[in-house]
C-alpha cells in the first residue's frame, strides 16, 4: 500500500470572488493533499467573511509579511489585483513557498524576469493560473495535435469576444496600465490564446491592431492579431470586451481534421468537436472522440497538477519559460499593434520599451498626466 501524499499548508492572499469562488473549492477538492491555514486581506470585513466561509481554524492577517513570518506556508495562492502580483509572488518565494497566482502573473516581461530570479534564489516555483489547459478535452486535443494524428496544423482562429460595460471599468484599478497591465489582451483573452499556444506550440511572427472604440480607458478595449507559428500554421486572434453575444472559441484546421472548442468561461469534453477531412476513414476519426473521463477546465484540475509537481520536486506546469511565452505573446501583440510593425519571437528584451511596460511608452498609448 503506497503512502498517502503529504498535506501542504496553504495560505490565500486576497479573499475576493476569485479566491472564494474558485480557489477555495479547489482546495476542498484536494482536502487530502492541502490544509488551508491562513488568509490575508487588507479589508478586515471581507477577511472575516472568508474565514467564516472557509470554516476550520484559518488564521487571518491584514499583512502578507506578517502571515509569511508567522505561518511559513508551503504554498501561497494569490488572487489580488494584478499590480500586486509581482511583489506578493516574490515575497512568497523568498519565504520558501511555492506560488499559484492569478493571471497576469506580472504586468511586464521585466517584472516576470524578477520572479524568475526570485525562483532561482529560493528554489521555490511560481505558476500562473491558466486553468483552460487542464480540462480533459484540452489534454486530449493537445495529444492529438502534437502527435501528428490530425495532420499538420494549417489555419487557426482564437476568439475571446466578451462584453464589459462602463460600470465594470468604474472599478479604480481597471483599464489602467499601472494596475491592470492592459485591456482585454492582458485581462480577458489571455486564457484563450494561452490555450492556443499550448495546442500549437511556438509562434514566430505577429502583426496586430488595437483600439479604444467605446471605453474611456488608458488601455485598449479590442485587439486583433495575425500570427505565424513555427510549424507553419497561420492564426487570427481577437480579444474584445465590446461583444454583446459573448463566446470563447478556438478552431484549428489540420490536414486531416478540424478541432473546435466553443465555450465561455470554462469547457468540458462536450465543448470539443472533431470534424474529419473527407479522405479520413470513419474508424480513424472515431478514435479522436473526447475521452470517457470528463474533467472540466478548472482551478481544481490545475491545483492537482501543481501538487503532483510539488510531491515530485519538479517545476510545475505554467511556470518558468512556459508561462513567460504567453506573456511575451501579449507584449509582442501590443508592440505590433502600437508600432504598426511585425514583431518576431524573442525580440523584446532589456532596452526595448515594451520590455518594462506593455504600452511601450508609445505617445498615443502611454499613461498621461492628469490635471
Amino acid at each position: 500500500m503506497s503512502p498517502l501524499p503529504t498535506r501542504r499548508r496553504v495560505a490565500v492572499v486576497g479573499t475576493g470572488a476569485i479566491v472564494s469562488g474558485s480557489h477555495l473549492p479547489a482546495l476542498r477538492a484536494h482536502v487530502d493533499r492541502t490544509e488551508l491555514v491562513a488568509a490575508v486581506d487588507v479589508d478586515q470585513d471581507r477577511l472575516d467573511r472568508f474565514r467564516e466561509l472557509a470554516g476550520g481554524e484559518v488564521a487571518g492577517y491584514t499583512s502578507m509579511a506578517a502571515m509569511l513570518d508567522a505561518v511559513r506556508p508551503d504554498l501561497v495562492l494569490i488572487g489580488t489585483p494584478p499590480s500586486l502580483h509581482r511583489e506578493q509572488t516574490v515575497a512568497a518565494l523568498k519565504a520558501g513557498a511555492w506560488v499559484l497566482c492569478e493571471k497576469p502573473l506580472t504586468l511586464s516581461l521585466a517584472e516576470y524576469d524578477e520572479i524568475a530570479a526570485a525562483e532561482e534564489a529560493s528554489g521555490a516555483y511560481a505558476s500562473v493560473v491558466f486553468q483552460h489547459r487542464y480540462g480533459s478535452g484540452a489534454v486530449h486535443a493537445r495529444e492529438l495535435i502534437t502527435s501528428g494524428e490530425l495532420g499538420a496544423p494549417r489555419v487557426a482562429h482564437c476568439q475571446t469576444t466578451w462584453h464589459r460595460d462602463a460600470a465594470y471599468y468604474a472599478v479604480p484599478w481597471r483599464g489602467k496600465w499601472s494596475t491592470e497591465g492592459g485591456g482585454p489582451t492582458m485581462g480577458h483573452g489571455i486564457h484563450q490564446y494561452d490555450l492556443l499556444l499550448h495546442l500549437l506550440g511556438p509562434w514566430t511572427e505577429i502583426r496586430a491592431m488595437a483600439a479604444r472604440l467605446v471605453h474611456d480607458t488608458e488601455s485598449e478595449d479590442v485587439s486583433t492579431a495575425l500570427v505565424r507559428f513555427e510549424n507553419g500554421a497561420l492564426a487570427t486572434v481577437v480579444n474584445s470586451v465590446l461583444s454583446p453575444d459573448e463566446v470563447s472559441r478556438i478552431r484549428i484546421d489540420c490536414a486531416d481534421a478540424t478541432v473546435e472548442l466553443t465555450h465561455l468561461y470554462g469547457h468540458r469534453n462536450e465543448d470539443w468537436v472533431y470534424t474529419p477531412a473527407p479522405h479520413v476513414p470513419s474508424e480513424r476519426a472515431e478514435a479522436w472522440r473526447t475521452p470517457a473521463a470528463d474533467v472540466p477546465s478548472s482551478h481544481t484540475a490545475q491545483l492537482g497538477a501543481l501538487l503532483d509537481a510539488y510531491d515530485n520536486g519538479v517545476r510545475p506546469p505554467t511556470s518558468g519559460t512556459e508561462a513567460r511565452a504567453t506573456l511575451e505573446f501579449a507584449a509582442a501583440l501590443y508592440k505590433a499593434a502600437f508600432t504598426g510593425d511585425p514583431v518576431h519571437a524573442g525580440e523584446i528584451g532589456p532596452g526595448d520599451p515594451f520590455y518594462p511596460a506593455m504600452h511601450g511608452d508609445h505617445p498615443h498609448w502611454a499613461p498621461k498626466e492628469r490635471a
